[in-house]
Formats: structure tokens, C-alpha cells, sequence
């Protein structure tokens, strides 16, 4: 339990309340957006209405939190108060500005938890304050921050937040000796993948992955068809994609070969191209280079029970020549948590590890 601030500022209800509005934000998925749950409040400290937002393009915590309580029906919330652990969005992106959908409903006081470092963003609590709401900041500020650290860090350093997925036997190798490897993990491994895709602005790959597998890059819902929402397909390396391969010819929001072997490069393209979610697909040179980078912001494993014993490691050198200079990373609590049985296989999901640059905590709101 966070509790780093003076909780002589709230009330019992109200700690409660955002200790259960950071639970229901941790039920959401990574990705461009940050986890955000929200709780309202009647003016006795019950309950009302528990939100979270559930990725890209769904209602922001808020307005699911409101719409579940009015149901398009019209109530006094005047005394009520909307706890959310993150300071509330004042712009118009996918879905509209949580500043407006509070002020809607007419509740009349907020808590957040920590302030939204996205400058687009930013700003909604001094519009509220100036519509008259009573605003309050500050409660279990760090493990609200603490729950996105690796957003917060992908929003400080101007990149989009990047998954990179890795699916490989127990002996970590996601190739045969002769090349072959498909496949080695199950379908429900694949599925799960496809649904990240789905998630993503853009997934990219290596030019020897394209060569190799002649990839479609796109993500498909089980029954084969395209899902509604595609990626941005990216290729990155030196050697030129062939003008018949399968990755230029889908669709969607387009292809696009970024002719660098650096992942900062791609990723400050990508940042200007509007990419808030990037997945890498690999191969194991470009897992291994955004990782040596620290440019990791989740790390899923998709474990097959298989043994090849040779063949292609799933990561080249990582650059490290002793157990001390070893990357550290933490097990995932979040969503479906750190391990997930899909058929035969183990997902794994991590996240790096805390260090003093992602326990910062995000300025006080504008």
C-alpha cells in the first residue's frame, strides 16, 4: 500500500477508493496509453461506479466509470467525487477529453492520483479548477507513477512505448539448425500475438526476417480474416525489401523500410510518424539491438515445452561480459499477470527493472 503522501488530506473512503481505482487500472493492457482506473464516490464515501481504460480508442477511465453509472440518464453528482490515478486528459485524441466528460456528468470534486506528462494531454486539472471543481492531487502519487514508469519514460524521452515479443523453445532458440521454424509455439501463442498486433500502431522487423519468412506483418483474428485495426508495417536494415515481398502488398496503414540498423533512429521516425505503441517482432539481431539499447519497455516470452539443442538463438550478443553488467528485469503483475498458460506454452510477461530514472514522478498538473 502506497501511502507516501500526508493521508490526513483524505478520507478513509477515499484512500480506499483509489486503492481500488489503481486495482481496476491494473486490469488493462500496455501500449500507448498509460493503465488508468478511476472510482465515483457519493458524498458518504459508497462506491458509485469502478472504470479502467482497456487500450487505444476505448473510453478513457472516466467516462467508462460514468457511463456505467448513468447509463445515459441524467443525476446530481454535485456532492460526488471522481477518484482517478492519473490526472484527467484535457484534448481530443481517439475519444474525447476526460476534462469535458467529468464536467458533463457534474461531479463536483476530483482526486488524482499523478499528473499526465503528455504534453497534448496535459492540463486538465487547472480546467477544472477554473470550471469550479474541487481538485485534489497527490494520493499514492508513486505507485500510480510506479505503475506506468515505463510509459512515463517513454512519454519523457519523446519515443513511442515499445513491446518486443520473443516466441522460442525452453532452450531459447526460435529457429532449427536448418532454419526451420514453423512452428514453434502453439496456436493459442500465435493468436495472443496477433491480438497484440492489433493493439499496436506498428510492429517492425529486420530485412533477414523478411528474406527469411516473407511475412505478411498484419494481425488476423483466429478464423484467418484481418482484424479491423492493422499496424503500420516497418522494416528496418540495410539490404532493400523486394519489390514482391508480402509486406509491402497489405494494406492498411502502409509499409514503410527504414534503412538503419539503429533503434533510436527508428523509434524517433516512428515518434514523428505518430506511433505512440511499437511491437517488434525481431528477428533475434533487432530484439537484441532495441534491448542493449534499453529501448525495451515490455518483454513478452511466448516458452515452448521443445528442446532444438542448435540452431538460431532467439537474441544475439547483448554486449555483456559479466554477471554484474547483467540486464535486470521484473515480472509483470498486470493484466493477465506474469504468467499465462496459452495451450502447451508459458507467456511470459516482464518489465525492466525499477531504476532512479523511472521512479521519477511526473510534475504537479498544469
Amino acid at each position: 500500500m502506497d501511502r507516501s503522501v500526508d493521508t490526513t488530506e483524505f478520507s478513509n473512503a477515499e484512500i480506499v477508493g483509489m486503492e481500488t481505482a489503481l486495482a481496476a487500472a491494473r486490469q488493462g493492457v500496455r501500449g500507448s496509453n498509460p493503465l488508468v482506473g478511476a472510482v465515483i464516490l457519493d458524498a458518504d464515501g459508497t462506491v458509485l461506479a469502478i472504470g479502467r481504460h482497456r487500450g487505444a480508442g476505448t473510453p478513457h477511465a472516466e467516462a467508462d466509470a460514468i457511463n456505467a453509472l448513468l447509463q445515459g440518464k441524467r443525476r446530481d453528482l454535485s456532492a460526488a467525487t471522481i477518484i482517478v490515478t492519473l490526472e484527467p486528459c484535457n484534448h481530443q485524441g481517439l475519444t474525447g477529453p476526460c476534462t469535458q466528460a467529468i464536467l458533463d456528468a457534474g461531479i463536483g470534486n476530483l482526486i488524482y492520483a499523478v499528473a499526465d506528462p503528455h504534453v497534448p494531454a496535459a492540463g486538465g486539472a487547472a480546467r477544472l479548477r477554473r470550471e469550479g471543481i474541487n481538485v485534489r492531487s497527490g494520493l499514492m502519487g508513486a505507485g500510480a507513477a510506479d505503475l506506468n514508469r515505463q510509459w512515463f519514460a517513454a512519454v519523457r524521452e519523446g519515443r513511442p512505448f515499445v513491446t518486443a515479443r520473443l516466441a522460442q523453445t525452453v532452450d531459447s532458440r526460435i529457429a532449427a539448425a536448418d532454419g526451420s521454424s514453423q512452428w514453434i509455439t502453439s496456436v493459442q501463442s500465435r493468436q495472443d500475438s496477433h491480438n497484440i498486433r492489433a493493439r499496436a500502431d506498428a510492429i517492425v522487423v529486420g530485412t533477414g526476417t523478411v528474406i527469411a519468412d516473407n511475412p505478411r506483418l498484419t494481425a488476423r483474428a483466429a478464423d484467418g480474416t484481418e482484424a479491423d485495426h492493422q499496424p503500420l508495417r516497418v522494416v528496418m536494415g540495410l539490404r532493400e525489401v523486394a519489390g514482391d515481398a508480402a509486406v509491402r502488398h497489405q494494406g492498411g496503414p502502409g509499409f514503410v523500410q527504414l534503412h538503419t540498423h539503429d533503434p533510436a533512429v527508428v523509434l524517433a521516425e516512428l515518434h514523428q510518424r505518430g506511433v505512440g505503441h511499437l511491437m517488434i517482432e525481431g528477428g533475434s539481431k533487432i530484439s537484441a539491438a532495441f534491448l542493449a539499447a534499453g529501448l525495451v519497455d515490455e518483454l513478452i516470452v511466448y516458452l515452448a515445452p521443445t528442446l532444438l539443442g542448435s540452431g538460431t538463438p532467439a537474441l544475439n550478443d547483448l554486449g555483456i561480459g559479466t554477471l554484474a553488467q547483467a540486464q535486470q528485469w521484473e515480472w509483470d503483475a498486470t493484466t493477465t499477470g506474469p504468467v499465462e498458460r496459452l495451450g502447451p506454452d508459458l507467456k511470459l510477461t516482464l518489465m525492466p527493472a525499477r531504476t532512479p530514472d523511472t521512479e521519477q514522478l511526473p510534475a504537479e498538473g498544469h
